[in-house]
């Protein structure tokens, strides 16, 4: 694709973007936060949660992998949508096993924070499916506790592109996709406590678990316990 500057709108706000630019990248430039769990700065984007879907001249698209346009009118806060992103959250809640009061995540969850900001305080809507999912507590510094993944990929994506090592993939289909490690368990790989797919900044969750700095940050003192998520890229 030929990079050429184009000028589109979102929500009526007129901006000027790179057709090699996706409509997240072009926003979250221009300031203005579209949501999203699976997508990360660095990471090519993966378009599963579909937290980021907009609409593009009417129709609904992942803002994540679609390109900016010329002329392109794009709608990201409307009622509609909102009402999406609210059921898409409470399922990622309901397929899983999130217990957010005793989750050392806490605070630092981006999950949770989402719920926060769609100003969801229950998660009822459906059907809880608790499923039996592992936990992996094998390695000498890491857990993975599957309870609490949502599928985003990041894990994956940074093992694969990041460390190079493959640590994390997916296996099984549908209700059944779960992440697993390349071995018998995690004390099998070659996980390091030192690779990018461990860090605080990859898995959304408290699925991938650092021992031994549970709670060094004090719940009242956590990235999204003062500030919402997406208020640091928000006019």
């Amino acid at each position: 694709m030929t990079d050429k500057r184009v000028r589109f709108t979102i929500d009526g706000v007129e901006l000027e973007g790179s057709t090699e630019e996706t409509i997240m990248d072009a926003a979250e430039q221009a300031g203005i936060y579209i949501p999203k769990l699976c997508d990360v700065e660095g990471l090519d984007p993966q378009g599963s949660c579909r937290l980021c879907t907009v609409r593009l001249n009417g129709r609904p698209v992942a803002s994540c992998t679609q390109p900016v346009e010329e002329g392109a009118v794009v709608e990201n806060e409307t009622t509609e949508l909102l009402n999406v992103r609210r059921d898409l959250t409470r399922m990622l809640f309901h397929e899983g096993n999130h217990l957010c009061p005793i989750c050392e995540a806490s605070g630092n969850c981006e999950l949770q924070a989402m719920a926060y900001r769609l100003e969801i305080t229950q998660a009822t809507k459906y059907p809880y499916l608790q499923p039996a999912r592992s936990l992996d507590a094998s390695h000498p510094d890491i857990a993975l506790d599957t309870d609490r993944c949502i599928r985003c990929g990041r894990c994956i994506r940074v093992s694969n592109d990041v460390d190079h090592k493959g640590v994390f993939g997916y296996v099984g289909r549908g209700i059944n996709k779960r992440v697993a490690v390349n071995a018998d368990n995690l004390a099998l790989t070659d996980a390091s406590i030192d690779d990018a797919a461990i860090g605080v900044e990859t898995c959304p969750v408290g699925c991938i678990i650092r021992k031994g700095v549970g709670f060094s940050v004090p719940i009242g003192h956590r990235e999204f316990d003062e500030s919402i998520i997406g208020s640091d890229r928000e006019n």
